[in-house]
């Protein structure tokens, strides 16, 4: 396995914990379908949450939301309504609403968590 293979397990249990912790509860973590992945989802009150987690060891590629641009965005937005197409019974009376969390550091589960909610475009 791969070094960044590892740290993106780790980041996306970091960001699964920081989501249970404010009161989110995860319906399901990388969920796949032909059109690609959608790292968690999670519910928040009335909202369906996806949520791209994007984790780096540091900076020296950029941060890590500037990794989600137009074309992604327009790719989880696809993702979003295949996942919620598979599942009525969670997705039924929610809005759709994607988040992207960002965690940079050597060690994800030690490392600071910036959480982006509702973005429109970046």
């Amino acid at each position: 396995m791969a070094d960044k293979d590892d740290l993106g397990r780790a980041g996306e249990e970091r960001a699964a914990r920081h989501l249970t912790e404010q009161g989110y509860a995860i319906l399901d973590r990388n969920w796949r379908c032909p059109g690609g992945e959608i790292d968690l989802v999670a519910a928040s009150g009335a909202d369906l949450v996806i949520v791209e987690v994007k984790t780096r060891s540091g900076e020296a590629f950029g941060h890590p939301f500037a990794a989600v641009g137009a074309a992604k965005q327009r790719r989880l937005w696809r993702l979003a309504a295949a996942w919620a197409a598979a599942h009525p019974e969670h997705a039924r009376g929610r809005m759709l609403r994607l988040d992207v969390i960002g965690i940079v550091g050597r060690d994800p589960a030690a490392a600071p968590v910036e959480h982006l909610i509702g973005i429109e475009a970046l």
